[in-house]
């Protein structure tokens, strides 16, 4: 990620830089020389997520795309992995002093009731933050609540509907229950993106899906956790999923002793369809709820109901595609990320991806914390108006010495002027 941003660094298109030249002669009125580009927000706090200590922790998204955009770093360690974030965070003190950064570039805190000072101290200009929907609703109210309000960007809570279209099913509907099983349990679950909703159409193919899937489900053995206080929240949340009279369930075995285990439930289409809160509560572990609808109508219907979502898979073949655009458009109004034909554990750090969703699987959808667009979460635009040249940023100059790609008047020029 580091690397990756630094690439972003070199490109130059992180400033946004447009110039619109002057127009003395217009008429009726003329135009101004208007010279925009952006810059950091300020320190920036970022907590440590408990389910990634390297790829969304200490040097993770929010500290790499916030360094980028030119903001210190403020981390709050998370306490359950408290020595790997030291570890990480003497490598980011060593690489700083190495390359000459300023002096308080990256900073760590640890605690338990840090966070809250953290968030309210005057300097932090904006938040990023990985985990529970509680948690990060916390610092959201916060933050709103300060004196200078600022925004937080929190990934929180997601469930990542899974949708076997008929066909492929037909096609496949044994592999995809291996496949699918696989990606419930992997890493024990805890992925933000772990598949805790699977829906499909009613036929004699999605009962045989069901059947196999589980017995899949049933033969995967239980894992150790990243610490005590996931492995808490799991069980605490198979309780609520057991509790509930319209969710049935499947398999696995009592959740007992120091480890997790995978469990299948069913629920009743009609929880989705009435707005049922415990149906879309993320149970951050290896457990998945299947819901059976009628028919396409119903699918639709449900996928309505349904809350702010990271991701969304469609498995499907060709002959699934026609008469899906309904299906599609909605889709693109819930989640930040549809797949198809793959499963969403696992996310490519890259240009194009977007690890964001709409509330509440983030408290601001307009972004990412995963890929390159992450960085625009922490930048702001600055106009210049009639500026000197000489007191211009070098992103600005007539002579564009960094030979960055800017929209001059309209048009992507990497041109001096």
């Amino acid at each position: 990620q580091m690397r990756l941003f630094a690439k972003v660094l070199r490109r130059g298109d992180f400033y946004g830089a447009r110039i619109d030249r002057a127009l003395p002669d217009r008429q009726p009125l003329p135009r101004p020389d208007l010279r925009q580009y952006r810059i950091g927000l300020g320190p920036v706090a970022v907590f440590g997520a408990s389910n990634f200590p390297l790829a969304f922790s200490t040097a993770g998204g929010d500290t790499a795309s916030a360094l980028a955009a030119g903001c210190p770093v403020v981390f709050k360690a998370h306490s359950g992995h408290m020595a790997t974030a030291a570890f990480v965070g003497e490598a980011i003190l060593r690489a700083a002093e190495k390359t000459g950064a300023p002096k308080g570039v990256f900073n760590m805190i640890y605690g338990s009731g840090v966070g809250e000072a953290l968030v309210k101290h005057p300097a932090i200009q904006a938040v990023g933050f990985t985990g529970s929907l509680k948690g990060g609703r916390a610092l959201c109210d916060m933050a709103a609540a300060r004196p200078q309000p600022i925004p937080v960007f929190a990934e929180m809570s997601s469930i990542n509907p899974v949708i076997l279209l008929p066909e492929a099913l037909k096609a496949r509907g044994e592999k995809i229950a291996g496949e699918l099983a696989g990606s419930v349990v992997m890493g024990c679950g805890q992925f933000c993106t772990n598949p805790g909703l699977v829906i499909g159409v009613r036929s004699p193919e999605f009962s045989a899906f069901l059947q196999s899937f589980t017995a899949k489900m049933a033969e995967q053995p239980p894992q150790t956790m990243l610490n005590a206080g996931t492995l808490k929240s799991y069980v605490k949340g198979l309780e609520a999923l057991n509790a509930h009279a319209g969710i049935t369930h499947l398999t696995g075995a009592r959740q007992e002793g120091n480890q997790a285990r995978p469990q299948l439930f069913k629920a009743d289409v009609s929880l989705l369809l009435n707005g049922d809160e415990l149906l879309q509560e993320e149970v951050f572990g290896p457990t998945t709820i299947v819901v059976e609808v009628a028919d396409q109508a119903e699918l639709l219907k449900a996928i309505d109901g349904l809350h702010g979502q990271l991701t969304a898979t469609l498995l499907s073949e060709p002959g699934d595609l026609p008469g899906s655009e309904a299906l599609f458009a909605l889709l693109e109004q819930k989640v930040g990320r549809v797949l198809f034909n793959g499963y969403p554990t696992g996310v490519e750090v890259c240009d194009s991806m977007v690890h964001g969703g709409p509330y509440p699987a983030t408290s601001d959808a307009r972004g990412t914390s995963v890929g390159t667009l992450a960085i625009d979460r922490f930048l702001r635009p600055v106009c210049y108006q009639n500026c000197p040249d000489a007191l211009l940023p070098d992103a600005l100059k007539s002579a564009n010495p960094l030979g960055i790609a800017r929209l001059v008047d309209g048009a992507s020029s990497r041109d001096a002027l």
